[in-house]
């Protein structure tokens, strides 16, 4: 792992936002740097939190104040309401996540889907932004993902152990960074009740053909517009695994395109060797980047 090593990130905080108990980490001092991991609540393929970016909090941390939250619904934070199981809710309690515990002029990194949420928080939020970095996210990125594709019939049963370390392993160029502490987070979180009170309510419920995707097109298709017409009017780098089985590169370049129209500072890294996880695949190279972004703006 380059010699990254995985941070213990074993000391949470806890904030109520509106209702919703919220978890989050923070690490060190200086410009506050905001760290949103991928997918969404209600899946069985996978229960990711908070711990997804372990092996990248020390290195950033050195030089900057690292904030990392549970999003609405995942890992430890409490699920929405029944009509607010919806990209735009996670999105509106993100933001309500920063303005709570705070914080201002903040650097968004975003990943997978974390990278749609970073992406509209600077859109419809840009008072609370300084920067935005967006990695790997084929729910924003032009065209279709293959995420179904690739992970179509887990052999195991859901959100076990093996489950999940099957889907990472799918996502991954190389399966090295994929830690204990990781898989012992993710497990910890695929128990809860509320995890699965999540997908009850997605999958037999109807609520993820209903009213998470048919919102989520809507939605994508009103960012990419807006990002077309106005341009993200905030810094903002695109962060790409060369080899991501699943929001495939061309994704990334047609993606980076549209923001490059508009915004002069624009920047896209192609990480070679690495799936879908490059923070992870790659924590140094990736902290470097981040890092050099940041510096560029002072």
């Amino acid at each position: 792992l380059e010699g990254s090593t995985a941070m213990p990130m074993n000391s949470p905080n806890w904030v109520d936002i509106d209702g919703i108990n919220t978890r989050y980490f923070e690490f060190g001092e200086g410009e506050t740097v905001v760290l949103f991991y991928g997918g969404n609540f209600g899946s069985k393929d996978g229960s990711n939190c908070a711990i997804a970016w372990e092996l990248n909090v020390d290195g950033l941390a050195a030089n900057y104040h690292v904030v990392v939250p549970d999003k609405l619904g995942q890992g430890h934070t409490d699920n929405p309401k029944d009509d607010d199981y919806t990209m735009n809710a996670v999105v509106h309690h993100a933001a309500a996540f920063i303005e709570s515990v705070g914080l201002s002029n903040v650097h968004l990194v975003g990943h997978s889907r974390g990278g749609y949420l970073v992406t509209r928080l600077t859109l419809e939020f840009p008072e609370l932004v300084r920067s935005c970095t967006i990695v790997d996210s084929g729910t924003l990125g032009p065209g279709v993902g293959l995420n179904e594709i690739v992970h179509a019939q887990p052999p195991y049963e859901p959100l076990s152990r093996e489950t999940q370390r099957w889907t990472y392993e799918k996502y991954s160029f190389k399966p090295d960074h994929i830690t204990d502490t990781w898989l012992d987070a993710v497990v910890e979180v695929g128990k809860l009740p509320k995890t699965w009170e999540a997908i009850e309510k997605m999958e037999n419920g109807g609520l993820k053909g209903r009213l998470f995707y048919p919102e989520l097109a809507r939605q994508k298709a009103e960012t990419l517009r807006w990002i077309d017409e106005r341009g993200m009017k905030r810094p903002t780098q695109v962060v790409w695994g060369y080899n991501d089985p699943t929001a495939p590169l061309r994704q990334g370049v047609p993606l980076y395109e549209m923001i490059a129209a508009k915004e002069r500072q624009a920047y896209f890294h192609i990480i070679n060797e690495s799936g879908h996880f490059p923070f992870r695949e790659h924590p140094e190279r990736f902290n470097e980047i981040v890092h050099g972004f940041i510096q560029s703006l002072n």
